[in-house]
This record gives C-alpha cells, sequence and structure tokens, in this order.
C-alpha cells in the first residue's frame, strides 16, 4: 500500500508569516499554482482512496489533485491543523515580543504536551486525532493501492515522527513546504517506510521552498 501524505499549498497568511491553525484562510493564486503543478505531477498516479482537512486550503489542495478522476473526496475533522488558540490571525514576528517565552518553547521544546499558543492544542492532541485517520485509511487499502491524505504542516509532522519512531520534540528535525509530497509505502501500517519526505520539487526550486513553522 501507498501513502501519499500532502500539506496544503500556500495561503497569503503563510507568506506573510501569520499563524493560521484552525482560521480557514484559502489558497493564494501561488498556492492554486502550487497544488495544480503537483495534481499534474501525480496525474499518472490510480488514487482508490483520497481524504482531506475540511479547511479549504487542504480540501482545495485535494481537489486539485484529484481532477478528472472519479475517486471521492473524504473529509475528517482529525486532519484539521493545529489550533494555536489566541496566536491565531497574529504575525510570528509580533508574537516574538508579546510571546516570547512561550514561543521560544514551542520553537525549540515542542513536548508532547506543550501548547501551541494560548488555548491551543498540543502535539499530542493532535496525534491522538490524526494518527486514527491513517489507521483507518490503511486498513481500507488494497496491496497495491494508494491513498492521497491532504492536510497541514503540524499534522503531518506528527504522523511522520510516529512512523519513523521519533518522539514529538523532534517535529522541526525535517521541513514541510507548502504543496509538498510525503511517500509512505509498506504491506501494512506497522511496515510503512517513508520513501519521500518533503517533496516539493513541483513548487519550489532545489533548496529554495518557504519555510513556515506551524503557522
Amino acid at each position: 500500500m501507498n501513502v501519499l501524505l500532502v500539506r496544503h499549498g500556500e495561503t497569503p497568511w503563510n507568506r506573510e508569516g501569520r499563524y493560521q491553525g484552525r482560521t480557514d484562510i484559502p489558497l493564494s493564486p501561488a498556492g492554486e499554482a502550487q497544488v495544480k503543478a503537483l495534481g499534474l505531477r501525480l496525474a499518472h498516479l490510480p488514487i482508490a482512496l483520497a481524504i482531506a482537512s475540511p479547511l479549504a486550503r487542504a480540501k482545495n489542495t485535494a481537489e486539485a489533485i484529484l481532477a478528472g478522476r472519479a475517486t471521492p473526496l473524504e473529509l475528517d475533522e482529525g486532519l484539521l491543523e493545529i489550533s494555536h488558540g489566541d496566536w491565531e490571525g497574529h504575525l510570528a514576528s509580533d508574537l516574538e515580543l508579546s510571546h516570547a517565552e512561550m514561543l521560544g518553547t514551542w520553537r525549540s521544546q515542542p513536548e508532547r504536551h506543550v501548547p501551541a499558543g494560548p488555548g491551543a492544542e498540543t502535539l499530542g492532541d493532535v496525534e491522538d486525532r490524526a494518527w486514527p485517520v491513517l489507521v483507518r485509511t490503511c486498513a481500507r487499502l488494497g496491496p497495491d493501492e494508494t491513498a492521497l491524505i491532504a492536510a497541514h504542516d503540524a499534522v503531518n509532522r506528527v504522523l511522520l515522527c510516529r512512523v519513523l519512531g521519533l518522539p514529538l520534540s523532534r517535529i522541526w528535525m525535517f521541513r514541510q513546504a507548502p504543496a509538498t509530497l510525503n511517500v509512505l509505502s509498506g504491506p501494512s501500517l506497522a511496515e510503512l517506510q517513508l520513501v519521500r519526505l518533503n517533496d516539493s520539487e513541483h513548487a519550489s526550486p532545489l533548496l529554495a521552498e518557504a519555510l513556515h513553522m506551524a503557522l
């Protein structure tokens, strides 16, 4: 089985460095172009199952990949982006001044129970709701079938850490660029291997992808 784990394309708030979380921000024109390019790249692959976060930026990313296919798109709230609580809508540069200590902890020591802002979720909260989505997805796939999961930065990082056996404190050790592609493959959930990580060749030049840390 194969799982295409995708992050949504760029939004205006990504470009501005503004925390999004659960706020339903649409794709920017650049983000629309990124996901269209990803769709073209994946056009030759049969996709048996497609699941996305209900937020427009992830839903529209999945729809762009599925364009021209008969595969129905399912929406699952387990894939919603991490809630940033009171940080949502604020520029990261402003929070560096107003919430310096809390933001510093989130960026440097994001342990399982550290909230991602005042009144926000923790990485443990995200794992508790997102991992079962991957479990259910794999249970529905045949040996040679492929699933698409379109989600968000923090969601993808948490799922990838679990697959790789990494503690959640290591979520910042790899990137998740806008419209990036991660590929997981294996005979079962327990035997999934990471085949591709943060592959954004279709959307940005090598070594030049945008760096957005769970915005």
